[in-house]
């Protein structure tokens, strides 16, 4: 019930209180949403848009995710009247619903729990500007460098993790690039931390616009930078970590008024053509190059054969 005030005529027009039913329910300016409660995409919150959303790992998706056992199409959300529904459109694995598989459609409510493939569950949830504001900056701080804004460690073996199962599943490529700044303690020393710290939200600035919206960069630690690249051969890989190396070395780095000059050297290891039994062995043969383009003269691409 919810109590509204009214004016009351008949009694020297003194505000009263009237009860009228009220029907809980999402208010007009929330927008629905999917939140990644599990998953390679783990924190992620996607908008539900328009009057039909499809999910999957392919490019028409719209909301996409990359957990295995997730098909390229594999469920509709859309607009029913006042509410949302969701429908699986032939997934190989099924779309389930707090429990229930999902054999026509389903009305989401908010709070409804949605697994897809293996790994992956969604909170299907309403949110207005203030919580989606809060939602998004709690995803940031658990998931990217604060720095350089780029995806942290733990995120990137997580997802190194679920990409290369896939890859072994599915017999598809899979390429690692591990980058390093060159002599960057030369540059700490030289010009000051400030400088440095500057010289690194550069470079992932300009190493994002380089990249597939499908790839994937991380701040491995301290310089050190690692790419993933779904689908991606050792020559196709090895022009990406070119292009990169070329687009740093003629960058401008001005700090304070200063050019710094900054180059950057990288490795390249790609799954099927390096074998690896696994996604430590794929990262262990790109760091190998990458300290092999360091020991033969820094600022190259050294690619595992």
């Amino acid at each position: 019930m919810r109590i509204v005030p009214y004016d009351d005529d008949d009694d020297d027009n003194k505000t009263s209180m009237s009860i009228v039913p009220y029907a809980p329910g999402p208010k007009q300016r929330d927008r629905a949403y999917l939140i990644v409660l599990a998953g390679a995409n783990v924190g992620e919150m996607y908008p539900v848009e328009g009057t039909e959303t499809f999910l999957g790992r392919g490019e028409k998706a719209k909301i996409k995710l990359t957990d295995d056992g997730i098909s390229r199409l594999h469920a509709r959300i859309f607009l029913d009247g006042d509410g949302v529904r969701i429908e699986d459109v032939g997934s190989a694995n099924g779309t389930i619903v707090n429990g229930e598989r999902v054999e026509r459609s389903v009305a989401l409510k908010d709070g409804d729990k949605i697994q897809v493939g293996g790994t992956t569950i969604l909170k299907f949830t309403y949110h207005d500007k203030l919580e989606e504001t809060f939602q998004r900056q709690m995803y940031d701080a658990a998931l990217r460098d604060h720095l350089t804004k780029t995806f942290n460690k733990k995120h990137f073996l997580e997802r190194l993790d679920s990409e290369f199962a896939y890859a072994k599943r599915h017999r598809v490529q899979l390429a690692v690039i591990m980058l390093d700044l060159d002599f960057f303690k030369h540059v700490n020393d030289t010009w000051g931390h400030l400088a440095g710290d500057h010289v690194l939200a550069t470079l992932a600035n300009l190493v994002h616009g380089t990249l597939r919206s499908e790839d994937m960069l991380a701040r491995y630690g301290g310089e050190e930078f690692a790419v993933l690249c779904r689908g991606s051969s050792p020559d196709a890989a090895r022009i990406v970590a070119e292009r990169i190396r070329v687009t740093v070395e003629h960058a401008n780095f001005a700090f304070d008024g200063i050019a710094i000059p900054v180059t950057i050297s990288s490795g390249v290891a790609a799954y099927p053509d390096f074998l690896a039994a696994g996604p430590s062995e794929l990262l262990g043969a790109a760091d190998a190059m990458l300290y092999e383009a360091k020991r033969t003269g820094r600022n190259r691409v050294a690619v595992r054969r």
